[in-house]
């Protein structure tokens, strides 16, 4: 069954296209009456696989892409993904936090926590969430809210997909359609001077400003230094943080205008699409880029055996680091940057081309904070996993017991 990273090979025993809530509820009988395990597939973006699992029953939830718009809130199908319901809420005038790549499954994107540009603004996708239809393990739908099993919804804010099936998100829509945004590229022995100097415009930054920067190699061209920084607020109060960026070096690329979300989600796609490489990722947050992270960083870069492989530096400040870390199952709440370590190779490549994230997730181990982002932590990372959710991991043990006492569901990695 194809998901996003070709390399995963899983073949489920069965697989169920879900419309509806009577289907799921189906599946799930099915599977237990078979002794079948479970995994319920949204956008297919995660790179282990987790969604279609070998020699299980797969709840396919493309049957429910649906997003309906209506005082400021978005009632998304479990099967949507983040371009369509980007593309849905333009049109009627706003926007929900819905990351940078648009064919990511927005029920995982957001219970897993919900890094994209509009955190800094108005929080995480988990800290937009204000209400899921949740079908559990036994067929129950539970309808969690702030008024209704509480709980659960503190528990999807964050914790994950390893409660129940959701078949519905209700997210809060924001006002804002577009931003100033785009790439600024450099010529990579700018990097060191580029990576640095991003780290201190982003620790002078407002609310208005954020942005990723990283090293990509542009198709049939050089490897590069880039930020992508996007401004939020008035465009003319933009063009000063946009001139911080450009003048970090001598640019190679400098597009910077004001274009829509889904356009954003558009060229995200572009970046890691389009290609049959086999993918690994790995994930550690980093407190500031000094200039031992950078050298770190750079190494990395040079260390790379495919040239589509891809280092991600993304800022979380602003709004998303003002909600107390007890308040939702998300616990990474203090300043930081995400560094997300895409590597790529082809089918047949050596083992060290596929080892090359999980290398260098090592050697920046040193430098980062406890945990890591979970929606990418794999089975290999138990240590960032025990870390991931800090202070709330034993609430979120207790509620896991709660609603699948049987753990029906396991495709998250909290750890149990």
């Amino acid at each position: 069954m194809k998901v996003w990273n070709p390399a995963v090979d899983h073949q489920p025993a069965e697989v169920l296209v879900s419309a509806t809530v009577d289907d799921v509820r189906a599946g799930l009988a099915k599977a237990t009456a078979a002794g079948l395990g479970i995994s319920v597939l949204g956008g297919g973006h995660d790179w282990l696989g987790r969604s279609v699992r070998h020699g299980g029953l797969v709840l396919d939830l493309s049957g429910m892409r649906t997003v309906t718009v209506s005082e400021n809130i978005a009632v998304v199908g479990g099967g949507t993904r983040s371009l369509e319901v980007a593309t849905i809420v333009e049109k009627a005038g706003g926007s929900v936090v819905a990351g940078t790549v648009g064919s990511v499954g927005v029920a995982s994107f957001t219970t897993g926590g919900g890094y994209g540009y509009l955190n800094s603004l108005v929080g995480t996708g988990s800290d937009n969430l204000i209400a899921a239809d949740v079908v559990l393990a036994d067929g129950t739908l539970v309808h969690a809210s702030e008024q209704e099993d509480s709980d659960l919804l503190w528990a999807l804010r964050g914790g994950g997909g390893n409660f129940g099936v959701v078949t519905a998100l209700h997210l809060r829509v924001h006002p804002l359609t577009t931003a100033l945004t785009g790439m600024v590229a450099f010529s990579w022995d700018q990097a060191a001077t580029v990576l640095r100097g991003f780290g201190e415009i982003c620790a002078e930054a407002p609310d208005e400003f954020s942005a990723r920067a990283g090293v990509v190699t542009l198709p049939g061209g050089p490897t590069v230094a880039y930020v992508a920084p996007a401004w939020m607020g008035n465009p003319a109060d933009g063009e000063e943080w946009m001139g911080r960026v450009t003048r970090l070096g001598t640019p190679l690329i400098a597009d910077l205008r004001i274009k829509p979300f889904s356009d954003v989600l558009r060229e995200g796609e572009a970046m890691l699409a389009g290609n049959d490489h086999h993918h690994s990722m790995a994930t550690r947050n980093i407190a500031a880029l000094d200039p031992d992270v950078v050298a770190a960083i750079i190494e990395a870069a040079e260390a790379r055996t495919s040239p589509a492989s891809v280092i991600e530096i993304v800022q979380f400040h602003g709004a998303a680091t003002r909600v107390p870390a007890e308040a939702t199952a998300f616990a990474q709440r203090s300043p930081h940057f995400l560094i997300q370590l895409i590597g790529s190779w082809n089918p047949g490549d050596s083992a060290e081309s596929q080892a090359w994230a999980r290398d260098t997730s090592r050697k920046l181990a040193p430098y980062a904070l406890p945990g890591g982002y979970p929606n990418v932590l794999g089975p290999d990372d138990k240590e960032q996993v025990a870390h991931a959710y800090g202070p709330n991991a034993d609430r979120l043990l207790s509620l896991k017991r709660r609603y699948d006492p049987q753990s029906v569901f396991s495709a998250s990695p909290l750890p149990y």
